[in-house]
This record gives C-alpha cells, sequence and structure tokens, in this order.
C-alpha cells in the first residue's frame, strides 16, 4: 500500500458521505470481453451508486481499463449488458455514451498541447454547443452569446480547479500534475453525470496526490457527480472510495466497502501475488 498518507488531508465522514449516496446510476451486468481468444474480461457484474465514489482496483493486466472501455463504449463486450438511469444496452458508441451524462478520462494525456488551458477545457463543452463550425468560426450572433456563455462556464471550472493563473499558459508548459488538472476540467466541462477516471494520480508525487484527491472529493461534493476511478495507491482508494471491486485476470474477486475488501483473503492473495 504505497504512500498510504497521500489523501489524509482528504478524508471525510464516511458516515455522512454514504448518507449521501442515492440508488443504483449504472449497472454492469455479466460483461465478457475477449480479443481474439484473449479473455480481457469474464462475466463481470457491479453496480454504480448515484453520488458515491466507486473505485476499481486490480493488479495490472486485472482489465481495470477494459471495464471502462466497455462502459463508455470505447469497446464492445462480447456477452453482457450495461444499464445506465433504467435503461439497458449491449452495444453503445462513445458518442452516444457521452450525451446521456457519461465522461472519462484516460491513463495518458490527451490535451491538445498548443492550445491554452482555457481552450483545452472549452473542447468539453462542444457537446453543449448548438451552433455549426461555421457560425463558430466567424463569431456571430447566437454563435458568439453561445461561446460567451460556454466560456464562463469553463472560467468557473478553472477556479473551481485553482489554475487560474495558467488560463492562457499553452497546456505543453505546464507540469505534469496541472496537465492532469486540466484533463480533469475537460471532463468536468461535459457536466457528466458519471466521471470515469482512469488513473489519475498516476505519476504524481505525494503532494500532488493530496491535491488531485480532494479536487475528486470536491467534484462528488459539490458537483454532486458520481465517480468511478482507476488507482493503484491503495492509501488513496482506501482513503476517499464508497466502495471498491476488485479485478485479477479479467475476473472479479472481490466488492465491497474499503473495510471488507482491505480483508479479504483473495484480495490480498492477488496483491501479494501467491493466487497464480
Amino acid at each position: 500500500m504505497n504512500d498510504a498518507a497521500a489523501a489524509s488531508d482528504a478524508r471525510v465522514d464516511a458516515g455522512a458521505r454514504q448518507r449521501r449516496v442515492g440508488d443504483v446510476i449504472l449497472e454492469v451486468r455479466n460483461i465478457s470481453l475477449r480479443f481474439g481468444g484473449v479473455k480481457a474480461l469474464t462475466d463481470i457484474s457491479f453496480d454504480v451508486r448515484e453520488h458515491e465514489v466507486r473505485a476499481i482496483i486490480g493488479p495490472n493486466g486485472a482489465g481495470k481499463s477494459s471495464m471502462l472501455n466497455c462502459i463508455n463504449g470505447v469497446y464492445q463486450p462480447q456477452e453482457g449488458s450495461i444499464t445506465f438511469r433504467g435503461k439497458t444496452f449491449s452495444h453503445m458508441n462513445s458518442r452516444q455514451v457521452a450525451e446521456m451524462g457519461v465522461a472519462r478520462t484516460f491513463q495518458n494525456l490527451a490535451l491538445f498541447k498548443g492550445m491554452s488551458v482555457l481552450e483545452n477545457i472549452m473542447t468539453g463543452r462542444n457537446l453543449r454547443m448548438k451552433s455549426n463550425l461555421f457560425q463558430q468560426a466567424i463569431r456571430w450572433g447566437a454563435a458568439e452569446r453561445e461561446e460567451t456563455e460556454h466560456r464562463a462556464f469553463v472560467e468557473k471550472i478553472i477556479d473551481f480547479l485553482e489554475i487560474q493563473a495558467y488560463r492562457k499558459t499553452p497546456v505543453g508548459r505546464l507540469p505534469y500534475g496541472l496537465q492532469k488538472r486540466v484533463d480533469l476540467g475537460r471532463a468536468l466541462a461535459m457536466e457528466p453525470q458519471v466521471l470515469l477516471l482512469d488513473e489519475p494520480m498516476a505519476g504524481m508525487n505525494v503532494e500532488e496526490k493530496q491535491d488531485m484527491s480532494r479536487f475528486i472529493l470536491d467534484v462528488n461534493d459539490e458537483y454532486g457527480t458520481t465517480v468511478v476511478l482507476i488507482e493503484h495507491d491503495m492509501g488513496v482508494v482506501m482513503d476517499i472510495s464508497d466502495r471498491v471491486v476488485v479485478l485479477d485476470y479479467g475476473r472479479k474477486i472481490g466488492d465491497g466497502t474499503p473495510d471488507e475488501v482491505r480483508s479479504n483473503p483473495d484480495v490480498i492473495s492477488a496483491y501479494l501475488g501467491t493466487s497464480h
């Protein structure tokens, strides 16, 4: 359990958080995913409740990112279904998922390095814009008013993430930790109901992890956004998660509260490398 104190400043009262958690908003049922003869996921089922922070953990190669890719339509599983707000789908594409209110960040940053922080986060408003590209280019009439409204929304996100001083700075010039914040801001610009975070703290030092943990909890509390995250730092996971699902070699081996998962013999065995 590396950097166990990384999110100590982000701890919140567990009872208060649980009282705010609502009904199931997202349900994964019997998902299986194969690439040729390789099984990436086998019969995975779990649910996500509204307003909770739901962690997905497991050793490298456990299928965690593949699971997120199935949820947001990047991969199409061969078996199983995903239910979002009572509607069940066997296949969805990424745009459909985004339009329904699910946003995603990725392990590897895919920011526009030559564009400013403001411009990068503005790209997250694309689905919300009604004017076409030509109208946006000439910035006339309704298109100009629309851009002004979206820019004001983005400025609030910049303030929220405490990156005001860098709003006009090209993203490529920022330290890695701040680029991760910009990536989070772009996802928030979509106004998601569910936010999928794929290793949001990978490559960060302890201080950067503390900051990111705080922002994730603030997104959950202040925006009311449901969060599903993949994270390797067990200190962070145990501090900020309401529930944890554990994968190993594409199978689910644990599911429950952080304390339940921490004491699960199968989880302990997988992390110690003695189960295979």
